[in-house]
């Protein structure tokens, strides 16, 4: 099984020999990729039964538990060098709270997630008045595991508020590829279906 464009993204960000914490790492391809390529010490969180049994049939070191509780109770702070929210902001209902925690447990943290804001999703709502379904978002609206969808520019408004700094904003184009130079970051927010965040406190 393929990674995604943005996890491709993610493994390339993650220094080899870090500690890392995957929080909604689903059935673990990442993790297992980052442990393979990069010689991470890795460990996962996941809610869901099937990602568990997944990521055990893989050897990996995961912990079933809700990340909208907080990680209090699990890891103490600057516990790993990353910490990765890949694909998993939008479905949490607590987004502030999760990315708190993940500062507070990881030195740095890697957010990816779909951009609300890409020009398809928008003309699925102004033409057809309908929620999009697409590559990126491909569930119908009553079927999707997604709770907050935002844009770039609500994520970038997200991280002012928190003070993060963003140490590196990676916008993925339609064809994986990351959107450089100033006309690409200008505008990621209407080409851009997703994007990935290296995010520090």
């Amino acid at each position: 099984m393929d990674l995604r464009f943005d996890q491709e993204i993610i493994l390339q960000l993650v220094e080899p020999g870090s500690r890392i914490l995957d929080l909604g790492c689903g059935d673990g391809l990442l993790l297992e990729t980052l442990a393979q390529r990069k010689q991470v010490k890795g460990f996962g969180v996941e809610i869901s039964h099937d990602g568990i049994q997944s990521c055990m049939a893989r050897g990996l070191s995961v912990q079933q538990a809700d990340i909208d509780q907080g990680l209090s109770d699990y890891y103490k702070d600057d516990s790993f060098d990353y910490v990765i929210l890949s694909y998993t902001l939008q479905a949490v209902y607590k987004p502030r709270l999760v990315i708190e925690e993940m500062l507070r447990v990881g030195k740095k943290g890697i957010v990816s997630f779909p951009n609300f804001g890409y020009w398809k999703n928008r003309m699925s709502l102004v033409v057809q008045g309908r929620m999009p379904v697409n590559e990126v978002l491909p569930h119908a609206w009553y079927e999707t595991p997604n709770i907050h969808m935002c844009t770039l520019d609500d994520f970038k408004g997200l991280c002012q508020l928190m003070k993060l700094g963003i140490l590196e904003e990676i916008p993925v184009a339609a064809n994986g590829q990351p959107m450089r130079g100033a006309l690409g970051k200008k505008f990621a927010n209407l080409m851009a279906p997703m994007a990935v965040y290296l995010l520090q406190d």
